[in-house]
């Protein structure tokens, strides 16, 4: 199959793709949102049309309150966040974006519209802290219990790879899957003010799931026919004879994905719009790692265990 044919040039993408990712880490940081570095989210409604987002953030400004984020939600209202709010810094908050609200039309003349406040959620650093250090623990703990599980499912393969070189494979696949993901979040955090939040912890262990189940498809089809009729056929016509078999599967299921994820960003709350990018960026990327990443992963290491005999 083209896949092992061309292994090198894939393989030099995801390295490359890799090294990108990392780079805009280095460059743009990762933006951590307030459920990771403690602060608040205030919620406020327009009764009418809401003011231009940027004289939003300059009222807020004003009021004392610098490096203020504010996002659109819905069509009239706004979500802010800001550093650790008391109960009368709240109400300054709120002031300041009723003093800009635009004036409404009536039959007497010009109304004053309200300003309501619809949600407020203050979560202080060591709080913020603690669900940092369990969403770095809860990734680590699925990919241990993912590399375990091809530890497991592969203890009996040794030729003409040997058994943990799968589990390698499943490793250097599942960390692109996770690097790219984030560096690109890290651009979004640059070009749009996405931070990062559960959500986004959510779409990375949902990435790291599918790509995954696609990766061991494909290795357990290897494991088939090492054990089969094919088991005398070279090493790399017998791993591209195994991905051409699931390939079709392995697009296909991943397509009908993107499509929904791709849907839900174009046409979704925005709430969830930066979620429905990271998923869609971690499931095309996982998508390719499994099929143009961990099985070439498997010939490359087949042919320099070759070369050691």
């Amino acid at each position: 199959m083209f896949v092992i044919r061309f292994r090198k040039l894939f393989i030099g993408l995801s390295i490359f793709f890799v090294v990108a990712a990392i780079a805009s880490l280095f460059i743009f940081k990762l933006p951590l949102g307030i459920d990771f570095k403690g602060g608040s989210a205030l919620d406020v409604q327009y009764s009418g049309p809401r003011p231009a987002t940027a004289d939003v953030a300059a009222a807020i400004s004003a009021a004392g309150f610098t490096n203020a984020r504010v996002q659109p939600v819905g069509e009239q209202g706004y979500m802010i966040e800001t550093r650790q709010l008391t109960d009368a810094e709240r109400a300054t908050v709120v002031a300041a974006t009723a003093s800009i609200a635009p004036r409404l039309n009536d039959s007497v003349g010009q109304a004053t519209q309200t300003v309501i406040q619809t949600s407020f959620t203050s979560i202080g650093p060591s709080v913020g802290n603690e669900l940092k250090q369990k969403a770095i623990a809860s990734i680590i703990l699925v990919l241990i219990a993912i590399i375990l599980f091809v530890a497991y499912a592969f203890r009996n393969v040794s030729k003409p790879v040997s058994s943990w070189k799968y589990g390698l494979a499943v490793i250097i696949a599942l960390v692109h899957d996770i690097i790219i993901p984030t560096g690109a979040f890290a651009l979004l955090g640059h070009f749009m003010g996405a931070q990062v939040d559960t959500l986004f912890i959510v779409a990375l262990l949902t990435t790291l799931g599918l790509s995954v189940a696609d990766t061991i498809v494909v290795f357990d089809r290897i494991r088939e026919h090492l054990r089969g009729s094919k088991s005398n056929m070279p090493f790399p016509a017998l791993v591209g004879e195994s991905l051409s078999e699931t390939f079709v599967r392995s697009i296909n299921t991943s397509l009908v994905v993107l499509v929904m994820v791709i849907t839900l960003a174009v046409f979704g709350p925005s709430t969830t719009r930066l979620f429905a990018i990271t998923l869609a960026i971690g499931m095309f990327f996982g998508t390719y790692s499994s099929i143009f990443l961990a099985s070439p992963l498997l010939v490359v290491m087949e042919g320099f265990q070759k070369k050691k005999k």
